[in-house]
């Protein structure tokens, strides 16, 4: 890990002093720029599967169930006790299966503990703040030389030690995992550290905690409530809940996610029972039926063209693999198939559902300091968080820019930094885009960099730069000063609070959006355009 990046980590890590272990994890990767994680997808409609069907007739309309306080904050409406009607057979929340349940009262739990480590979060985050700024420094800069400048590194025989006491579940050579096991312990020192330092901050000012366990409130006049004062410096119930709001949503969706699931697997599996009894066969004849009879093997030429597409992400030889592609392709046409029948059952009936899709919040994100292009009195902003060595990023570049120049000035677009650490040269890319743009050339060497990604080493970088027409004079001392680090992580840390973890990320207005391409941008923007206020 780079200097740089433990220090971002630091950032974090001493806000999150005095939050339990697990909860500052989830909320605040102790990495300084967080790995990738796969976007929010869409989950697929559930294959049918025999005799799990719900069996409880009821009427059509959904039942409310009684108002039960909701200590998470989790629900953005109240949840019907009739989750579905199909066919004149209701699926209640009872038929929500006890694994699923369990992982929904997981997730709730998580932001409950969340909620309860935030306000100590909030304290520490404002006395970090105020001693930077009565020493004349940054947050960041503190943490260096309290922190980081006072934690001695591990030794490789500390290492070797730990090695030892856990080898057990560590399943790896030592050699492997040697720098891993470094880096965890360094990460433990310094976590002692920040907290001796919090912990200083704390006894020499004025803190006040007034409610030890914050609940989600339920009224304006709620989260108005004052929960600790810091200094004279009120903390209120807004606060905590604004700070939650991307975990809150993240929870909403999953667990929606979870419920939708369910549902339709119960829907599916009703209908399938249904099918199967007016044609006088069980279930599983009817699946032999219409799904495997069907199926057409799968062919060592099918599977060496998929090895072929896809050999960048597999390990091994096609010899090697082409077993677990032959039965991978097939359980894939299985499914596809079976899909297909559940649908043609669906269309084929009379359902209703109940649950609805959370919506997603809106944010208020800083965009002063950033480079953009469209005009600023534009109707719809469009914020991108991205990674000049990641993939995806590279992709939708040129749907941004083809949205840019097809909406002119009724789109503004902005660019933010979200350097991940699974890309090594990604941080020092970002650097290098703020050096550009301190000359004007901000997307012309942007454009250079989504087009070279295997090659963001640090001559790259300035190659890029006499390529897009830079006094590399300028830009090189630019680069090594280090004073741009601190604008990509100021990306980063406003990035996390924005609940972004993947790369790209993108909101419009405010809102964040799944679906990256050009249809799905585009339609969010036409939405925006229609809801706007009118300048």
């Amino acid at each position: 890990m780079s200097r740089k990046h433990s220090l971002f980590s630091l950032l974090f890590l001493a806000i999150a002093i005095a939050a339990p272990l697990a909860v500052a994890a989830q909320r605040r990767p102790g990495t300084a720029t967080p790995g990738a994680r796969p976007a929010q997808a869409k989950t697929p409609a559930p294959t049918p599967t025999p005799g799990r069907a719900a069996t409880t007739p009821a009427p059509a309309a959904a039942v409310v169930a009684p108002v039960v306080q909701d200590e998470c904050g989790c629900e953005p409406k109240l949840l019907p006790e009739v989750l579905a009607v199909a066919n004149g057979v209701r699926i209640t929340k009872a038929d929500i299966s006890p694994a699923a349940q369990a992982q929904i009262d997981k997730l709730k739990g998580q932001v409950i503990e969340a909620r309860a480590g935030e306000l100590d979060l909030q304290i520490n985050s404002r006395l970090l703040d105020a001693e930077a700024k009565k020493r004349g420094t940054t947050s960041a800069k503190l943490l260096e030389q309290e922190v980081i400048a006072k934690t001695t590194d591990p030794t490789d025989a500390e290492a070797q030690v730990f090695y030892d006491q856990n080898k057990a579940r560590i399943n790896e050579e030592f050699a492997k995992v040697r720098a891993d096991i470094i880096g965890y312990l360094r990460e433990q020192r310094q976590r002692e550290a920040a907290k001796a330092l919090a912990d200083r901050l704390r006894a020499a000012s004025d803190v006040k905690v007034l409610v030890q366990k914050p609940k989600p409130p339920a009224t304006d006049a709620e989260r108005a409530r004052v929960l600790a004062t810091v200094n004279g410096q009120n903390i209120t119930s807004s606060d905590i809940e604004d700070s939650l709001k991307p975990l809150v949503f993240e929870a909403q969706e999953k667990i929606f996610q979870l419920r939708k699931r369910e549902v339709d697997i119960k829907i599916n599996d009703l209908l399938l029972e249904q099918e199967a009894q007016k044609r006088q066969v069980t279930a599983r004849a009817l699946l032999e039926t219409e799904v495997k009879s069907k199926l057409t093997p799968v062919t060592e030429a099918d599977a060496q063209k998929f090895y072929n597409e896809n050999k960048t992400r597999i390990n091994g030889d096609f010899a090697q693999t082409k077993s677990d592609i032959i039965q991978f392709l097939q359980q894939q046409a299985e499914g596809n198939l079976t899909s297909a029948f559940a649908q043609r059952l669906r269309n084929a009936a009379s359902v209703q559902t109940f649950i609805t899709q959370p919506e997603a919040p809106v944010y208020q994100i800083a965009t002063d300091d950033q480079p953009s292009k469209g005009a600023a009195t534009a109707p719809v902003t469009v914020v991108e968080f991205t990674d000049y060595q990641c993939p995806s990023c590279a992709q939708t570049h040129p749907v941004i820019e083809r949205l840019a120049a097809e909406y002119g000035d009724r789109l503004r677009v902005v660019a933010r930094d979200f350097p991940l650490s699974m890309h090594e040269n990604a941080f020092k890319a970002a650097e290098a885009a703020e050096a550009a743009r301190e000359q004007g050339k901000y997307w012309e060497y942007v454009a250079l960099l989504y087009r070279n990604q295997s090659a963001l080493g640090a001559q790259n970088l300035r190659e890029f730069a006499l390529a897009a027409g830079l006094d590399v004079t300028r830009f090189d001392a630019a680069l090594s000063s280090g004073k741009l680090a601190e604008k990509v992580q100021r990306d980063l840390i406003d990035g996390q609070r924005l609940g972004v973890g993947s790369t790209p990320t993108i909101f419009v207005n405010g809102r964040r959006v799944n679906d990256r391409s050009y249809e799905g941008l585009k339609l969010r923007i036409e939405e925006a355009l229609k809801t706007a206020p009118k300048k």
